[in-house]
């Protein structure tokens, strides 16, 4: 026989939240997003009056201006956006693949007791900050690129059309390529652990079947890992663009801070937005100068929205086409 003890009675269900506490949730969840939306507005608003005195003068010809010259209160934006844009491309035309790399070894070939040290370590490197990126790179970096890259490669490309004016120019250290390669680093392990994430979402089965069937590790990869996350891959990539574009100390350091616009050489010393507000804003004082420099701040934000508005652009493209070939 069973006995009364042997019989246990059924757990007490807990009694749901009312309809009450689920309004107030949804209002509260909904007054997060609209908080979010009115800081955005905010902030564009308030760039856009600061800056309405030097957009009245100049418009949009300040976008194709390269003078800067505070004295006389001529300002143009071009070195500024073509450092800030050049930089962010050379940083992620070398951190994608080196991110990918990293994600691919830790998820695929690497070694049970290497991926939890390697992965930690690579980590820790997004916790270093931009200024002593910016202070290794002028003190360490920039006289071994300036030595051992920068003199090879003018003598390499003396004589050649075209080549030859991309590497001219005096092999300090200091300059575009220079700020773009400490970017470059910088980025990397924000992309890669983002890579790494969804990399091992991929439900092990896929996997498994496309190896059980032959398949290459850089086949499985690439026909099945990278479709199922070109989502996450994307906004990993977005993620690392937006620090580039961003940051401000580390490319202070190294960019030259040289507000002409000789040459499109590599090695030529320029500026970025981010740190001609730093250098400047401090000392800028009240009316075209400040202007100009919030004129720039505008400029980053938009420049920021188009990468951003580029990338979900990008994903819907990459759905649309995945919905054709099904």
């Amino acid at each position: 026989m069973v006995s009364r003890d042997m019989i246990k009675p059924p757990p007490i269900k807990q009694a749901r939240s009312g309809p009450l506490a689920d309004r107030i949730f949804g209002w509260l969840a909904q007054g997060a997003a609209w908080l979010t939306l009115g800081t955005l507005l905010a902030i564009l608003v308030s760039l856009t009056i600061s800056a309405w005195p030097a957009i009245q003068k100049y418009g949009l010809g300040f976008l194709t201006s390269t003078t800067w010259d505070p004295v006389k209160e001529d300002f143009g934006g071009l070195v500024m956006i073509y450092g800030t844009l050049m930089t962010s491309f050379i940083a992620l035309l070398i951190a994608v693949p080196v991110s990918f790399g990293i994600a691919l070894f830790l998820t695929e070939l690497s070694p049970a007791w290497l991926k939890r040290p390697l992965g930690t370590a690579i980590e820790l490197l997004a916790a270093i900050p931009s200024i002593v990126y910016g202070m290794w790179g002028l003190l360490v970096f920039g006289p071994i690129l300036a030595t051992y890259v920068q003199q090879p490669l003018q003598k390499m490309f003396k004589g050649v059309p075209y080549l030859e004016a991309l590497f001219s120019g005096p092999p300090v250290g200091i300059g575009i390529l220079s700020a773009g390669i400490i970017l470059a680093i910088m980025i990397i392990p924000f992309i890669a652990a983002v890579m790494r994430d969804v990399f091992e979402v991929t439900p092990t089965l896929l996997k498994e079947s496309a190896y059980g069937l032959g398949a290459t590790t850089w086949e499985v990869v690439s026909t099945v890992v990278l479709p199922y996350t070109k989502a996450g891959v994307v906004g990993g990539i977005m993620l690392g663009l937006g620090r580039a574009i961003g940051e401000t100390m580390a490319v202070t350091f190294v960019i030259g801070n040289f507000n002409q616009l000789d040459s499109l050489s590599l090695f030529q010393a320029a500026n970025s937005i981010t740190s001609a507000l730093a250098n400047e804003f401090a000392e800028a004082g009240e009316g075209l100068h400040q202007a100009s420099l919030m004129y720039l701040g505008l400029i980053l934000f938009f420049i920021t929205f188009v990468v951003l508005s580029l990338s979900k652009l990008l994903l819907s493209q990459l759905r649309k086409g995945e919905g054709a070939k099904t």
